[in-house]
């Protein structure tokens, strides 16, 4: 069963910082989808059974981001 997660991420303002943060978060295990919408700052995860939220986090950190809340 798939599941989604939505996460708030701080710091991205353009194209580059979108694909940074999907490549990042694409290389999750288990993730199999990832869409970032920049306006709203909001990145939705999409996986097979349940998304590792420190792996996601993790993953958005190491591209530069800091995930909100």
């Amino acid at each position: 069963m798939a599941s989604t997660a939505v996460y708030t991420v701080e710091g991205m303002s353009c194209g580059h910082c979108v694909n940074s943060v999907t490549e990042e978060v694409s290389g999750v295990n288990g993730v199999t989808d990832v869409k970032v919408d920049l306006e709203n700052k909001k990145v939705t995860v999409t996986g097979e059974g349940r998304i590792d939220d420190s792996a996601v986090r993790a993953a958005i950190d190491e591209a530069g981001y800091e995930v909100a809340g």
